[in-house]
């Protein structure tokens, strides 16, 4: 993982170590959470999200009858 290095002045310093705190997170993890919502990382799908379709080993599925749809009355 790369690791980036930057300046802020003091009170941004403060306040990021405040909302980090109070998100229950390092001051790293929250300014790369920040970083990775900000540059849309956060949006990209897991590694291997999408392997696991088309894997089912089990008997084939089938859908349960649904019955027949219940009379209402209508509106006027």
């Amino acid at each position: 993982m790369t690791q980036l290095h930057c300046y802020v002045p003091d009170d941004v310093a403060e306040k990021a170590q405040r909302k980090a705190k109070e998100a229950g997170m390092s001051v790293s993890r929250y300014l790369a959470e920040l970083v990775k919502r900000d540059t849309g990382a956060s949006e990209a799908w897991p590694e291997g999200y999408f392997e696991l379709f088309g894997k089912w080993e089990g008997a084939p599925l089938e859908r349960a009858p649904q019955g027949q749809f219940e009379e209402r009355s209508a509106f006027e």
